[in-house]
């Protein structure tokens, strides 16, 4: 199990919120009524719902907002939203991978296509650039969860595949078939996660210099504030002073 990450920096993250609450909430309500509507109503006996619930108060999402979206969910009149990935190539040959609900394919499409030509980049067929990710669990602990060697024991413990610790927080990987399990197993011994989520995980980075890292984030802050976009995941690397930079401009 190794103690640190050479990916630091390959899942984008900008220094601004994720958008404004209303954008953030409408995207963890609608995987919530998906997640309803595709099993039971309670979380305690479903475990994508319950992920979806758990990843929800992490955002301080309002309780009220978090029945209201299972009890849409398990309506007879549910809206029917379609989970579509889309691949393709951003600016210097960066991989990127989107994740989406949607309830109009064409539109969805439309607007991520326009995203990546806008970028100078390319959308590509379904599994163009997924075989170059892995699939994985990813479960995300605040510092006070515990000092690295405390967490690094935990994870041990309860079976998981990696950890990284840094002055951020922790960070756990697992496959994703034992998610669940082990994310249990996790909080059992450390308290309340952050995130639990299932993400695609570069299996290789690609060096970009500053204006390529400035078009990359700029095509994965345009996807992101996309309504239908749930998740973006690219396999770019920036050195620390460039990223910095960027993130304060």
């Amino acid at each position: 199990m190794a103690g640190h990450s050479q990916f630091k920096n390959i899942m984008h993250r900008k220094g601004r919120q994720d958008g404004i609450k209303s954008k953030l909430f409408s995207k963890l309500a609608r995987e919530i009524v998906v997640a309803a509507k595709a099993g039971l109503p309670d979380p305690d006996m479903n475990s994508r719902l319950r992920l979806a619930v758990n990843n929800a108060k992490a955002q301080s999402m309002p309780k009220d907002n978090i029945e209201r979206a299972i009890k849409k969910g398990s309506g007879a009149d549910a809206e029917n939203y379609d989970e579509v990935r889309y691949e393709g190539f951003g600016p210097g040959g960066v991989a990127v991978i989107v994740e989406a609900l949607t309830d109009n394919r064409n539109r969805t499409a439309s607007n991520v296509r326009s995203y990546f030509t806008k970028s100078g980049g390319a959308l590509g067929a379904t599994g163009s650039v997924s075989f170059m990710f892995d699939k994985v669990g990813e479960i995300v602990f605040a510092p006070k969860a515990g000092s690295a060697d405390k967490v690094m024991e935990a994870a041990i413990e309860a079976g998981a595949d990696d950890v990284v610790s840094d002055e951020d927080g922790h960070t756990i990987t697992t496959t994703f078939e034992s998610l669940n399990e082990v994310s249990g197993a996790l909080e059992a011994a450390l308290g309340p996660s952050e995130s639990v989520k299932i993400i695609w995980r570069p299996q290789n980075g690609v060096p970009v210099d500053e204006e390529k890292a400035e078009s990359v984030m700029r095509l994965i802050a345009n996807l992101e504030d996309d309504d239908d976009v749930q998740s973006v995941y690219a396999n770019f690397e920036v050195d620390d002073a460039v990223m910095a930079k960027l993130s304060a401009a």
